[in-house]
C-alpha cells in the first residue's frame, strides 16, 4: 500500500542480523516476546533522528508502551490508515497514534512478495481473519476481531497462482470457519485450487469441525493439504471449562476418532496442548503427557499456558497478582509460551517446570519421534505427510532447547 515513488525494504532477522541502513522512514512490526528487540531497533533510528513507526498485535496491545519508544504507533489492522500515515508523513504532519479500522477482505491488497527473503521453503497466505471463538487466553479476537472476515475465493486462487513455492501456509487462525457457509466456502477454495491445477503442498490451522464433513476432508486432501493444526489445549472437560473452549468441550469424548477420520485422508494431525491451566495439578500434567503420547496425534506442541497482554488471561492474573516477571517491557522476553511466567493454582511455578520439563524430554526423545513417524506412515499412508510431521515434531523440541540441554 506504500504509494508508487517509494523505495521499500524489508530487514528480517529470520535470516539476517540488522544493521543500521540509511532510510527516511522506518516501520517495525513485533510480537509480545521479540517487542524488545524492535525497541532496540526503533532507538538506534530514533538517535539518528528518522522517523520510526511501530506496529502490529504488540504495540496494539501496550500501545502506552510503544509510543514511548516510537515517534508513531497504529494500533489494529494497518491496512485502512496506512496511505494516510505516508501522507502525512510527507506533509511533514504525521500523527503519534493511528487507528485502524477491520476493512472487509475484498478491500485488503496481495503483499509484495518481491520484498520477502528469497528462502523461505513455505509461503504465506492469509484467507481469512477473525475468531468468535473468543478463548480466554488467545489474542486474536482481541486484535482481528470476533467476526470471521473472508477474502473473495477467486482472488486468493489467483494470489496462489503467482507464489512460487510449492508449499504453502495458509496463516488464518481457523480455515474451516464455523458453520456451514464457512464449511462451503473452504469446499469452494480447495476446490478451485484443483480446478485451477494449482500443484501446492500445504498446511493450516482449523478446529476441531474440520473433520465434520468429508467433502471437506476429501478436497483438502485433493488440494494437496498434508497438516492441519488443532488447538487440543486438554483432555478433560472441567480443564477446557477454565478457558473458555467451547468446541473442544462438546467433542472431548471424540478426540481420537476424529485424528483417525482426518488420518484417513492422507493429513497428519499437529495437536497443541497447555500446560498450567487452571484446573491443573501435578498428576494432571503427567497424565496429559501420557495422553499426548497415546492420543494419535502425530505431531505434538507443548506450550505453557501464557498471559499474552490484552487477553482476559492476562487481565485476570494481573488483578490476581500471579504474573511473576512484571518489570515491562524487559520482561516480555520471557512471554514465549516455553517459560513459566506466572504462578499456577494448584501447585507451585516449580512443579510446573518439572512436569513441563519430564514431558518436553518424554515426548521429544528420539524414540517417540521415531514412532510417531513410522505411525502417521501407517495412518495416512503418505510419505510426505509423514516427512512434514516428523519436520515438525523437531522444530517444537528445538523451541524447548533451553529444557533439553
Amino acid at each position: 500500500m506504500t504509494p508508487k515513488g517509494w523505495d521499500v525494504k524489508i530487514s528480517d532477522e529470520n535470516f539476517d542480523e540488522f544493521s543500521y541502513e540509511q532510510a527516511d522512514l522506518v516501520g517495525i512490526t513485533a510480537y509480545t516476546p521479540t517487542a524488545n528487540r524492535a525497541y532496540e531497533i526503533a532507538q538506534k533510528y530514533k538517535q539518528k533522528g528518522i522517523p520510526v513507526i511501530l506496529g502490529g498485535i504488540h504495540a496494539s496491545t501496550c500501545h502506552e508502551e510503544a509510543a514511548r519508544k516510537s515517534d508513531c504507533i497504529v494500533i489494529g489492522e494497518a491496512e485502512s490508515v496506512w496511505k494516510q500515515v505516508i501522507s502525512d508523513f510527507e506533509a511533514g504532519q504525521l500523527k503519534k497514534i493511528y487507528h485502524g479500522q477491520r476493512l472487509d477482505l475484498d478491500k485488503i491488497p496481495r503483499p509484495r512478495r518481491d520484498l520477502f527473503h528469497p528462502k523461505y521453503p513455505f509461503a504465506s497466505v492469509q484467507t481469512s481473519r477473525g475468531c468468535p471463538m473468543d478463548c480466554d487466553f488467545c489474542s486474536v479476537s482481541v486484535f482481528n476481531g470476533k467476526t470471521y472476515r473472508q477474502r473473495p475465493v477467486e482472488d486468493v486462487l489467483d494470489e496462489l497462482e503467482e507464489i512460487p513455492q510449492s508449499n504453502i501456509i495458509f496463516v488464518d487462525d481457523n480455515i474451516i470457519g464455523h458453520g456451514k457457509k464457512t464449511e462451503e466456502r473452504a469446499i469452494t477454495l480447495f476446490r478451485g485450487m484443483i480446478d485451477r491445477g494449482i500443484k501446492k503442498h500445504w498446511w493450516c490451522f482449523a478446529s476441531l469441525n474440520f473433520a465434520d464433513n468429508e467433502e471437506v476432508l476429501k478436497y483438502a486432501s485433493a488440494s494437496g493439504c498434508k497438516m492441519v493444526f488443532i488447538g487440543i489445549e486438554a483432555e478433560k472437560t472441567e480443564t477446557l471449562e477454565t478457558i473458555n473452549k467451547k468446541m473442544n468441550i462438546s467433542r472431548v469424548t471424540k478426540y481420537e476418532e476424529i485424528f483417525r477420520k482426518i488420518n484417513k485422508h492422507g493429513l497428519a494431525v499437529m495437536g497443541g496442548f497447555i500446560f498450567g491451566l487452571d484446573n491443573d495439578t501435578p498428576e494432571d500434567l503427567k497424565r496429559r503427557t501420557d495422553y499426548m503420547m497415546n492420543s494419535g496425534v502425530n505431531v505434538i506442541q507443548i506450550t505453557c499456558l501464557t498471559p499474552l497482554p490484552g487477553t482476559r488471561l492476562f487481565t485476570r492474573l494481573e488483578k490476581e497478582n500471579r504474573l511473576i516477571y512484571k518489570d515491562f517491557p524487559g520482561d516480555w522476553n520471557r512471554y514465549d509460551m516455553t517459560e513459566v511466567v506466572f504462578r499456577p493454582r494448584l501447585m507451585s511455578p516449580e512443579q510446573l517446570e518439572d512436569r513441563v520439563k519430564e514431558c518436553v524430554q518424554k515426548v521429544y526423545s528420539k524414540e517417540n519421534l521415531r514412532r510417531l513417524c513410522a505411525d502417521t506412515l501407517k495412518c495416512t499412508k503418505d510419505s510426505k505427510t509423514a516427512t512434514w510431521s516428523c519436520f515438525a515434531n523437531m522444530t517444537y523440541k528445538e523451541s524447548f532447547g533451553h529444557v533439553n540441554r
